[in-house]
């Protein structure tokens, strides 16, 4: 059995040239386009801290929170790494984007079909993940997750002045399948630190095993309405945006 894919980012060597940001826009048929967070066009982008440009990307951990809490498994942990999504098992409860302690699955608010949309690590690309393959200086690279380890304590060993002696994700909720290593602390980086070191899963499975049926459908109802609700709005907008026609004129 192949060990699962991981994607190991190495802050110090990221010089923010952008192209993991387009390389990853580019592979979800997306037009290439600057990114300050994460939404429906963009499942990753770069944040700038003091002199270091920090990605920010789903953590894909390995026991994840949003596949514990989507009552039709629309999400699901494959046995290569990557969170996958199912758009054709979505039901809009959006209890993902609640349940992340990342912040990173958004929504598609303005489409008459929306989904759920975050990376998914190029789970279908036989080269993997795009981001790696295209990065100029190796801030971002892939292997198995034990090499990945292996590799960020060897570059930490080999300059131990420029990175700060800890690997962000190792245990972070349990382990996560994206590592990331730097020239400072997590809370430096504007990683996410006030999280636990134990799976979530662990609290949402107990929770969950109590909340009615009624509960899970009468959630999908209030997520219809609010989505007609902000539909609406976003109609209101444009309408009020648009020139107005002779005849209203007159």
């Amino acid at each position: 059995m192949t060990d699962r894919r991981a994607i190991l980012v190495d802050v110090v060597r990221c010089v923010g040239c952008q192209a993991c940001v387009e390389a990853c826009q580019e592979a979800a048929g997306q037009i290439p386009h600057r990114a300050d967070r994460f939404d429906a066009r963009s499942f990753t982008y770069l944040v700038r801290r003091g002199r270091s440009h920090v990605r920010r990307l789903c953590m894909h951990c390995q026991d994840p929170t949003c596949v514990s809490v989507c009552p039709v498994k629309a999400l699901t942990k494959t046995p290569q790494g990557a969170v996958t999504y199912d758009s054709t098992r979505c039901m809009g409860c959006r209890y993902c984007l609640m349940s992340c302690p990342f912040g990173v699955p958004t929504y598609e608010w303005s489409s008459r079909l929306p989904r759920v949309r975050k990376c998914e690590m190029c789970h279908q690309r036989a080269d993997g993940p795009a981001c790696a393959e295209v990065c100029p200086e190796e801030a971002t690279v892939t292997g198995s997750r034990p090499a990945m380890i292996q590799l960020a304590r060897r570059r930490q060993k080999e300059a131990p002045r420029k990175y700060y002696p800890y690997i962000y994700g190792i245990k972070e909720v349990g382990g996560t399948d994206v590592l990331f290593i730097g020239p400072g602390s997590p809370a430096e980086l504007g990683l996410p630190t006030r999280i636990k070191k134990d799976p979530l899963p662990r609290l949402t499975r107990n929770v969950l095993h109590h909340v009615p049926d009624v509960v899970l459908f009468g959630s999908v109802i209030l997520g219809g309405l609010y989505w007609l609700t902000n539909r609406r709005e976003i109609v209101r907008r444009a309408e009020g945006e648009c020139p107005k026609s002779k005849e209203e004129h007159d």
